[in-house]
C-alpha cells in the first residue's frame, strides 16, 4: 500500500483529477460546450474512483495510472493548452446556439475515447514498463463504467419522445456513433501505436492522422440542428 501512495502521488491521483474538473464546473457557463461534457466526465470520474475504492480493479496501481494519465490530455486541454485536432470543433462550437447539449457531450466523448485513450495506454505503458496486454482488465473496466454513463447521458440529455421524432436530423446523427465501437478501435489503436513506438516517424504520421479523423467525426456532431 505504501508502494502504491507514493507511486499515486509522484504521478498524480484521481481525487487531484476530481478536484480539477470540479474547478472547471465551477468556472463554466452551464451550457457551455467543454462544461457540459466536463460534467460527463465528472460523473464518469467519480464513478471510477468510487470502484477503485470498492477495489473492483485488480491492479489499482494500472487503474490509477490509465486513468490520471488520460484524464489530464483532457485537463490540459480544458484549462487552455494548445489543443490537439480532435479537441478543436468542440471548442470552436462550444457556444453555438444551434448545437444541443448531446451532441457537445457525445463530440467530448468521441474526441477523448477515439483520440485521448489510445495515447493514454501507451503513455502508461511506458510509465509502468508493460505491455498492452497487462492493462487489458484494466482498459474494459474503464469502458465499462463509459458505457453505462453513455447511457445515462442520452436518457438525461435526449430530448423527450414527443420532440424526438424519426425524423428528426438528431436521431440519425446519434445512429451514426457508437461508445462501444469507439472503445474496441481504440484498443486496436493502442495496440498499433505501441507496436511502431521503436519507428517514432512512422508512430507520429499515424498518431496525426487519428488525430485528423476523430477530429473530423467530432465536426460532424456537432452540425448544428434546427429547433
Amino acid at each position: 500500500m505504501a508502494q502504491l501512495e507514493h507511486f499515486t502521488n509522484s504521478v498524480g491521483s484521481v481525487d487531484t483529477v476530481v478536484s480539477r474538473m470540479r474547478a472547471l464546473d465551477a468556472a463554466l457557463p452551464e451550457r457551455d460546450g467543454v462544461a457540459v461534457f466536463n460534467r460527463v466526465y465528472l460523473a464518469v470520474t467519480e464513478a471510477i474512483d468510487r470502484r477503485l475504492d470498492a477495489g473492483c480493479f485488480p491492479d489499482a496501481e494500472a487503474a490509477i495510472t490509465l486513468d490520471v494519465l488520460f484524464a489530464e490530455r483532457y485537463l490540459r486541454v480544458a484549462e487552455g493548452d494548445r489543443a490537439p485536432a480532435c479537441w478543436r470543433p468542440l471548442l470552436q462550437f462550444r457556444h453555438h446556439p444551434g448545437v444541443r447539449p448531446l451532441q457537445f457531450a457525445l463530440s467530448g466523448i468521441n474526441a477523448h475515447i477515439g483520440h485521448d485513450l489510445a495515447l493514454a495506454v501507451v503513455d502508461t505503458c511506458r510509465t509502468l514498463g508493460c505491455e498492452p496486454v497487462e492493462l487489458e482488465d484494466e482498459f474494459e473496466h474503464v469502458g465499462d463504467v463509459l458505457v453505462s454513463l453513455e447511457e445515462r447521458i442520452r436518457e438525461e440529455l435526449m430530448p423527450g419522445p414527443d420532440l424526438l421524432q424519426i425524423a428528426d436530423p438528431l436521431t440519425h446523427l446519434l445512429g451514426a456513433w457508437s461508445l462501444e465501437r469507439a472503445r474496441e478501435a481504440t484498443w486496436s489503436t493502442a495496440r498499433a501505436l505501441w507496436a511502431l513506438r521503436g519507428l517514432p516517424d512512422l508512430a507520429e504520421e499515424f498518431g496525426h492522422r487519428l488525430d485528423a479523423a476523430v477530429g473530423l467525426a467530432g465536426r460532424m456532431l456537432l452540425t448544428p440542428l434546427p429547433d
